[in-house]
């Protein structure tokens, strides 16, 4: 029998799961600054309110994506930073890409018109994901942030909207 990878909204209470896959992203020292994984209060008041989606397969959550605004001035209004997180059991599936085609359709509907992404280079997965969706590189931050010591650059890439009003 062949199952399906869906998406849905994601509830406050997918947050045990969501969590527990964020921490594993934090774990592998590439995927995000963050050196904890933080409580879903803090979680909550971080990203929007809209764009927040999990990928299932059988009713078990495989993945996350949600966005989180880039500035608080309203010019940045229509721009958001894009979190995407997939189980380390779970990778290579599909999810990943599902995730993010759901999250820029979701985002467009909201009225965004650039989402961006900042990657660690060594996340090669994550950078393959987000070109294969229409994310173009747009430069390197370097030695940006400390992560356990070390200096670590950033890659940027960005997605423009093809349908809000640009």
């Amino acid at each position: 029998m062949t199952t399906t990878i869906k998406t849905r909204k994601m509830e406050a209470s997918d947050w045990e799961v969501v969590s527990k896959i964020y921490a594993e992203g934090i774990a592998t020292g590439f995927a995000t600054f963050e050196t904890n994984t933080p409580t879903y209060e803090a979680w909550d008041a971080a990203h929007m309110s809209t764009c927040r989606i999990v990928a299932f397969e059988d009713e078990k959550i495989l993945g996350w994506a949600a966005l989180s605004p880039v500035s608080s001035r309203c010019v940045y209004g229509g721009v958001a930073e894009v979190s995407v997180y997939v189980g380390q059991d779970s990778r290579g599936k599909g999810a990943g890409k599902l995730l993010m085609e759901t999250l820029i359709k979701e985002s467009e509907a909201e009225g965004l018109w650039t989402i961006q992404s900042g990657i660690f280079p060594e996340n090669k997965g994550s950078i393959e994901l987000h070109k294969k969706v229409g994310f173009r590189y747009i430069g390197k931050r370097a030695r940006v942030g400390k992560l356990a010591g070390e200096w670590k650059d950033n890659l940027l890439f960005e997605r423009r909207s093809e349908t809000v009003g640009i």
